[in-house]
């Protein structure tokens, strides 16, 4: 099996996002990202997905008394004798069986000043993604692809390094389970890409089904139906 291709830097801004572990000026420039580029979007969100499981490995902890005084403390209304009473009374209350993730109490910390996130789930479809490795030679990643069923797109990034190659292009194409090759479009070397799937193809955009780039002349195939040129990466859509 060959390894995974380490994280550019857009996946790894991405994942910080998701973790909620970036600045406030970073997160207001990954917020920005998300609103101008889908690509970056999908990556934020995909990282959500993955991550939330991971909150049901947790091991709870009783929450420390120290904690309910440090919040009192914060909050900046401490002569405030009503605001106190209150506030203790609803401690009294909730400390006999209030218990906290510790991962839980370290992103508290993090993200006390953050809004909140709503993570929708996605609609009728599925998330999915397919490493396209080499044909020739090591298996190694030649491309990264994610289907997205929120803005039914597929966004692919290239890991080819750009130049190396000027007479040919490459040209995706996803082949579903009848073995039909469908042509997606032209990759550019070294780029991530958006391709907006007509609702003709979303069929054949289903865990399974093969994702395979073939070198072709510039343009693309000459024939719409298959390709002309080797066929240099193939991978496998998967479930997210």
């Amino acid at each position: 099996m060959s390894e995974a291709p380490e994280l550019t830097d857009s996946e790894a801004f991405a994942a910080e996002h998701a973790l909620g572990v970036l600045s406030a000026a970073e997160r207001r420039q990954a917020e920005a990202r998300m609103a101008a580029e889908p690509e970056f979007a999908v990556l934020v969100d995909n990282w959500r997905e993955r991550l939330i499981p991971m909150a049901d490995t947790l091991a709870s902890i009783p929450a420390p008394h120290a904690l309910w005084l440090r919040i009192e403390r914060s909050l900046g209304a401490n002569d405030n004798a009503a605001s106190v009473k209150g506030l203790r009374f609803w401690r009294g209350a909730t400390v006999g069986s209030l218990t906290l993730a510790a991962a839980s109490l370290a992103a508290a910390v993090l993200l006390a000043n953050q809004p909140p996130v709503v993570i929708q789930p996605p609609p009728a479809g599925q998330l999915l993604d397919a490493s396209l490795v080499s044909q020739t030679g090591a298996p190694v990643p030649l491309f990264i692809a994610a289907y997205d069923p929120t803005r039914k797109a597929l966004i692919v990034t290239s890991l080819v390094t750009p130049g190396n190659d000027p007479a040919h292009v490459h040209e995706l194409w996803v082949i579903p389970a009848d073995g039909k090759p469908r042509p997606l479009g032209i990759l550019q070397p070294g780029k991530t890409v958006a391709m907006p799937m007509p609702d003709s193809l979303l069929p054949s955009l289903a865990a399974g089904s093969a994702l395979a780039v073939s070198l072709e002349p510039p343009g693309g195939s000459p024939k719409i139906d298959a390709p002309t040129g080797p066929i240099t990466a193939v991978g496998k859509l998967a479930k997210i």
